[in-house]
Order: structure tokens, then sequence, then C-alpha cells
């Protein structure tokens, strides 16, 4: 299989914007906000009953996002899935004081955690903490969260749809409680991995354990080599080659096997593949 683009569904929120991101055309007048845009790849499931491992999001925020909580592999297949969901994010743009809540201030049990749910004092429980652009996050499952209003980020996570709302700010929308604080570490966040960079203008921002997630920022060319995992390729400014196709921001590639690659210069692209371990010669 050769590189392929990914096809783009675009996914109306009550939290979404008019104004996206560069790569993206903005609402038209009298639309609803956009949220969401997803990259798919033609003709596969939405990873409810399969599909690829990964899913690649944009998200675009002006209000907060509900408190949620994604099962595991283990719950997530209890449960009739076919994987959990680990997702990182990458800030491309926030506003002043823009935030995002990841784990709680204190270690909570279940039952504090849901009392806590019911009564709204959830918001004020977790810790909410200052972004700003470029910083990157890898939350794993069971990891309570919220993302605040101003933010654009790139979301990459394993591919399901399958969400438990903890808490909603009074919406009249589902909440899933039972489901939601069983599958719940409700514990201060510790960042699994530290972002650093391996050669120069290669960054790891993320080793698993669902997927490695990797920047890069050094222009040149070479072979893309996914040591059997297939590769999603997320340009965030500049353009580029693959296998002789034009890539650019707003898009996102996926590659299986080995592909013949170029980044241009001032190019920024974020590469991830499943499974942890990451690839020593993805690139050369």
């Amino acid at each position: 299989m050769s590189a392929i683009r990914l096809t783009t569904k675009r996914v109306e929120k009550p939290w979404g914007r008019d104004t996206l991101w560069p790569g993206f055309p903005d609402v038209a007048p009298g639309g609803e906000p956009v949220g969401e845009v997803w990259f798919e790849v033609p003709g596969e499931k939405d990873g409810t009953t399969g599909g690829p491992e990964l899913l690649i999001k944009y998200l675009f925020t002006s209000d907060k996002l509900s408190v949620q909580v994604h099962p595991d592999d283990k719950d997530a297949q209890a449960r009739g899935y076919p994987r959990g969901k680990d997702e990182a994010w990458v800030v491309l743009d926030a506003e002043p004081h823009a935030s995002i809540a990841i784990g709680t201030l204190q270690v909570m049990t279940k039952e504090q955690l849901r009392e806590s749910a019911l009564d709204g004092s959830i918001e004020q429980l977790l810790d909410w903490k200052a972004v700003k652009k470029d910083d990157s996050y890898y939350t794993p499952a069971g990891t309570v969260h919220a993302i605040g209003p101003g933010l654009t980020v790139i979301e990459v996570q394993q591919n399901v749809d399958l969400t438990y709302r903890l808490y909603d700010y009074g919406s009249s929308r589902e909440l899933h409680l039972k489901d939601g604080v069983a599958v719940s570490n409700p514990v201060p966040y510790v960042a699994p991995y530290k972002a650093h960079e391996i050669a120069e203008g290669r960054a790891i921002l993320a080793d698993g354990p669902a997927f490695v997630l990797e920047r890069w920022t050094k222009a040149g060319s070479g072979t893309l080599k996914g040591d059997g995992r297939p590769m999603w390729l997320v340009p965030i400014t500049g353009t580029g080659t693959i296998d002789g196709q034009t890539w650019q921001a707003g898009e996102a590639w996926m590659a299986e096997g080995e592909s013949a690659l170029t980044l241009d210069e001032g190019a920024d692209l974020l590469v991830a593949y499943p499974k942890s371990g990451v690839i020593a010669s993805i690139w050369e």
C-alpha cells in the first residue's frame, strides 16, 4: 500500500468555532460551529468495530469540553469494543489563560469522584494546567480530563469512538457515570514520558504504551520505513512530498511499508505509529 491522503470529516459541536485554522475553510455564515475535523482512511470503519489503530483529529474550542474519561483496552473489549483510548494532544495555538484539565488535584476514591460529578464540584477538583503553543501531553486511558476554550489542538488517539462523560456543566447531554467512574483512575497526572529531541529536528513527544508520537522539523529527503507498523503523517506547517504526492498543512496521510519522503524548508510534521518503541531508523 502506498501512502494515501486521508479524507476529512467536519464535526459540529456547540463548543466549536466559526473560524478554524489555515488549511480548513471557515464555517459559512449561519452555519453551526465546527469543533472537530477527523481524518479517516477512505472506506475504513470508524473504530467502533475495527478499522485502523489510530485516529487523527483537529479540535477547535470556544468553550469548555465535558469532563470525561476513556476506558483502556481491557475495559473497552469487555464492553464489545476493539480497543480502549489513549490519546495525545499537541497545542497549535492557545489564547491567553487557556488551560487543559488532566488528572485530579489529589487522590480520590471512585465514590468521591461520583459524588463530585453529581454535585458539580468535580470541575474544581481537576488539575487545570495552563497551556501554550507547542505544548504536548499524552493521556493514558483512565485519566479524568477536560479541554478548555481558546485552543487549537491536534489530537492523536487510539481509533475508537468511546467517551464517558462525567460532568457537562449542567447541559442536557447524557452522562455516563456508571461506566465512567468504573474505568477512571482519579489521581494526579504524572506524564508517562518526557518529550525530548533524539536527533536534530526529530523530537519524540510520546512513546507508548498505545502509540509513538514524533515531531520532525528538519528539511531533507529519504525513505520512510515503518518497521511493519503503519504511520500517520500530519503536516502542521510547510510542504513536502510522499511517494511523489505533495502534502501540506491541513491534511493527514497514512503510509505502510516504505515510502519516499521529503520535507521542504520550514516544514513541521507530526508522525505517529501504533504500539510502544521508537523506530530508530524511521527516515533515512
